[in-house]
């Protein structure tokens, strides 16, 4: 069963998760200041992913550029991976494709743990992605185990590319933060996917 099967509940109750809604998980995180090259591309993409709005012109015109910005901001020391297989366990359904995964390793060939934020794209109504996102998430945190790299937190987004909604996975406990964060502007976003990579 692929990953966008999964609704919320079918998640919390498959993967036996504990669900906290609303808290802000984020601490005080500076915004970053975009490259001249994501403000540009931006500039162009934004209004033509908003007029064409099929989730495939927002996941290329401005989901993807702003991933792209995180790997250039961390000085390409990690790898983000667009419509890549993710089979972490196909008999518990934790198999199919995945919109966008960033990984703390540089590899770009093939996906190497440890899997630390996964980005669910989406239209427009967020909610019916959440469930999505969270099985990836409980993928992500069982392909670290298998791979002996776990780490104590793995992080999420829900995103139409203009909105953007923050998960977090520790152990069996997830936090759904209920604020939707508008792009633009692009800098407080670019400051909580850097801080998501470099903090999980």
């Amino acid at each position: 069963m692929p990953y966008s099967k999964f609704t919320l509940g079918k998640a919390v109750e498959d993967f036996q998760l504990t669900i906290v809604e609303g808290h802000r998980f984020f601490p005080e995180i500076s915004p970053i200041n975009p490259t001249t090259l994501l403000k540009d591309t931006l500039k162009e993409t934004i209004p033509w992913a908003i007029a064409v709005s099929s989730e495939k012109a927002r996941s290329e015109g401005i989901i993807n550029p702003v991933l792209l910005e995180v790997k250039r901001q961390l000085k390409g020391e990690i790898s983000v991976f667009s419509g890549e297989e993710f089979a972490v366990q196909p008999e518990v359904d934790l198999t199919g494709y995945v919109d966008f995964l960033i990984s703390r390793s540089p590899e770009q060939l093939y996906i190497k743990a440890p899997a630390v934020v996964l980005v669910a794209a989406k239209k427009e109504d967020l909610k019916p992605a959440l469930g999505e996102c969270l099985a990836e998430m409980v993928a992500a945190q069982r392909f670290n185990q298998q791979k002996q790299q776990p780490i104590s937190t793995i992080y999420g987004t829900v995103t139409s590319g203009t909105v953007w909604r923050f998960l977090k996975l520790e152990g069996q406990t997830v936090t759904i933060d209920l604020t939707d964060d508008p792009l633009p502007p692009v800098e407080p976003i670019l400051g909580f996917l850097v801080w998501m990579v470099q903090n999980g």
